[in-house]
């Protein structure tokens, strides 16, 4: 049997991380299996793990995707805001918020990544994509030197925790609206 092309394979590694980003989302990684998987994706096990080496490797893929699309969201926003520091800020964190509380980003990045890949690994892929992201723009918005990272850190701990508390109540239909608020409190102090 030939080995399929390169693009062939790009194709069947993209197609198997589709479908395994919709089942993580959906059901949480303790109950997806790669037989899930493989058969939402019409692949063989064989082709997962050729790909992605286990279940965790898959999960890994799906996260550093996800963080990829959250990131990209907030640059998107950042650089729609014009050219001021300040309103960059406020935009790029505020499509943070909205960003990591879609589905898929909000299950696989807030409630299971932490547990599946490790707390060290999760706060690399945030501080490689957003976090990288949100410190440029702090310190562009005037930060002094001496607390950029304490200060990254902190909005970003309060930005992931307002996440989850708008991801634990959707019945809450004022919920992202009362965090969205709250965001602008926290922006205002720290710019001023």
């Amino acid at each position: 049997m030939p080995r399929a092309t390169a693009t062939a394979a790009a194709q069947t590694a993209q197609h198997v991380l589709d479908s395994a980003t919709t089942l993580f989302a959906a059901k949480g990684f303790a109950d997806v299996s790669l037989d899930d998987v493989a058969l939402d994706a019409g692949v063989t096990r064989g082709a997962i793990y050729h790909h992605y080496r286990n279940k965790t490797g898959l999960f890994r893929a799906v996260a550093s995707r996800l963080q990829t699309n959250v990131a990209d969201a907030v640059v998107a926003a950042a650089e729609s805001a014009g050219a001021d520091p300040a309103a960059q800020l406020r935009a790029g964190s505020h499509a943070f918020l909205d960003a990591i509380t879609a589905a898929p980003a909000v299950r696989v990045l807030l409630v299971d990544a932490p547990a599946v890949v490790g707390w060290e690994e999760w706060r690399h892929l945030d501080a490689e994509n957003s976090g990288a992201h949100l410190r440029e723009a702090l310190s562009a918005a005037g930060v002094a030197e001496e607390i950029l990272d304490a200060m990254t850190a902190q909005l970003s701990g309060a930005m992931n925790e307002a996440a989850l508390w708008i991801a634990l109540q959707p019945q809450n239909v004022s919920a992202r609206e009362q965090a969205h608020t709250v965001l602008d409190q926290f922006l205002v102090a720290v710019v001023a």
